[in-house]
């Protein structure tokens, strides 16, 4: 075990050792969505006076140029050469222009701005909190990092190991188990209670810690903490005489139990999901009356940029005068070297994430092309990060920070990237079908019944076979707690 842990470890130190700045400052950009993209941009040209904005008269020429027409005949995308992946991060070659030009807008045209409900995101509402904590600027990007880890249900289902690993690639920060337990107590200190556990046990342990000291409360931290299997298979009787209780304190400590939220990161999305938010997409995709689906970056807000003639020319004369040269004037000659190979560096890296943006977007619109066409939600087929990975040769942490935080805008809508993933379900004869598409019919079932009668997930199982979805009892009932439906003896009124 400890040889394996050394070998994750060298692993580590030398992938971390092959990162420059310049690879890391890929990384960074390609997670920022198109509102702080143009933040960073507008940042680096205040700060770097090597870097300028460019010349949008000569752009215009060009501008036709970025739009992506998807046919038949580029079902199967391959860029090969120019993939930006973890380990293309090595090579800093220039991405061709072309593949980067600005929208096919006009610059005058303003981009509608269309308000989009949306759940809000619980990643931002722990993100405030965690700015009230005392705590390093080292723990703070540890602590960032967790959160961001969270799934949609504010549990943190990868283990410690992967999340030190992956700090140690991505961000360059060395740290152990410890360090992390520590950082992800302050963070499981947050609203709502139950946020940052690793499991559905320590999630209710949490919610209950927090309540007032009394007897009810230790019973309650007795059944989830010692009988935890117990409670999950109903088995009431042997829980009552390993806890030696009476079946009244049982019941009582039950009541309260089932009112515990086992999905905290949902429920607060819930809560304040019935605010509108303007949502500026990173994507334009306009399918056209004849099929042909067209793909654009929205980058009617960022202007192309380029290196300062004032500077280039300076450091031309500095070099053609190398010899002979005062202390000064090679001071000067490095100061200007510097912004000028950081500015480039800075353009090279903008370049690199619009291409893998439009890379991923366009093999996304690929794979789901039937719902591109129609809009129809019951069209979209089970595809994982791995799909579009493998369609891409993109490592999948590149294609996991494309779609985080980034929109599509549609013919129907504006849409998070994350709403054409979903898993798909294997029958016994082999047909995948769309877990999407299973909660939907389940859901028709459910809106159907009679509250007096409420179905049962067997009732519901059966129902959902003769439909043409053969899944089993347990998967119902996994996709109804999804749905955050409650079981049929909550449902009857």
């Amino acid at each position: 075990m400890a040889e394996g842990f050394s070998q994750v470890q060298t692993q580590n130190q030398q992938q971390v050792q092959t990162l420059s700045p310049q690879q890391i400052m890929v990384v960074k950009l390609l997670e920022l969505p198109t509102v702080e993209l143009e933040e960073r941009v507008h940042a680096e040209i205040l700060d770097n006076p090597a870097l300028e904005i460019g010349d949008n008269d000569k752009e215009e020429s060009s501008d036709n140029n970025e739009s992506s027409q998807l046919d038949e005949d580029n079902e199967d995308i391959s860029h090969s050469d120019e993939d930006i992946s973890l380990g293309d991060y090595l090579t800093e070659d220039d991405i061709p222009d072309y593949k980067l030009q600005e929208s096919n807008r006009s610059k005058d045209e303003k981009m509608e701005d269309i308000p989009f409900s949306d759940i809000v995101s619980f990643y931002e509402i722990l993100k405030e909190q965690l700015a009230m904590q005392d705590i390093s600027d080292s723990e703070r990007e540890i602590a960032e990092y967790i959160i961001g880890s969270l799934d949609d249900d504010g549990i943190l289902r990868k283990d410690f190991t992967t999340i030190s690993d992956e700090l140690a690639i991505y961000r360059g920060i060395n740290t152990d188990e410890q360090e992390l337990e520590e950082i992800l107590h302050i963070i499981q200190d947050f609203d709502p209670a139950g946020i940052g556990a690793r499991s559905l046990q320590e999630c209710l342990l949490l919610q209950i810690k927090r309540k007032s000291n009394s007897r009810e409360k230790e019973l309650q931290l007795d059944i989830i903490e010692n009988c935890f299997d117990d409670f999950k298979r109903k088995n009431r009787d042997k829980i009552i005489q390993r806890l030696e209780i009476s079946e009244d304190e049982y019941d009582q400590a039950l009541s309260e139990l089932v009112k515990l939220n086992p999905r905290p990161g949902s429920s607060l999305g819930e809560a304040i999901g019935k605010n509108y938010q303007q949502i500026v997409p990173d994507f334009i995709v306009e399918t056209l009356d004849d099929g042909v689906i067209n793909l654009s970056l929205n980058n009617h807000n960022i202007q192309s940029l380029r290196l300062s003639r004032n500077f280039t020319e300076m450091l031309d004369e500095y070099t053609k005068n190398k010899s002979n040269q005062s202390k000064e004037a090679k001071d000067a000659f490095l100061f200007l070297k510097q912004k000028i190979d950081s500015a480039q560096g800075f353009i090279n890296a903008v370049k690199q994430r619009q291409n893998t943006l439009l890379i991923t977007m366009q093999t996304i619109i690929n794979l789901q092309k039937p719902f591109f066409l129609e809009g129809d939600e019951s069209l979209l087929k089970p595809m994982i990060l791995k799909d579009v990975a493998e369609k891409t040769k993109l490592d999948i942490s590149t294609i996991s920070r494309v779609s985080n935080s980034k929109y599509v805008q549609t013919n129907y809508g504006i849409y998070p990237l994350k709403y054409f993933f979903s898993d798909g379900y294997v029958t016994q004869d082999g047909e995948e079908l769309s877990v999407r598409e299973i909660k939907m019919i389940l859901k028709e079932c459910l809106d159907s019944e009679d509250n007096k009668k409420p179905y049962t997930d067997d009732e519901l199982a059966e129902m959902l076979k003769q439909k043409g979805y053969p899944i089993a009892r347990r998967t119902v009932a996994k996709y109804r707690q999804q749905l955050n439906i409650p079981v049929a003896r909550l449902r009857r009124s």
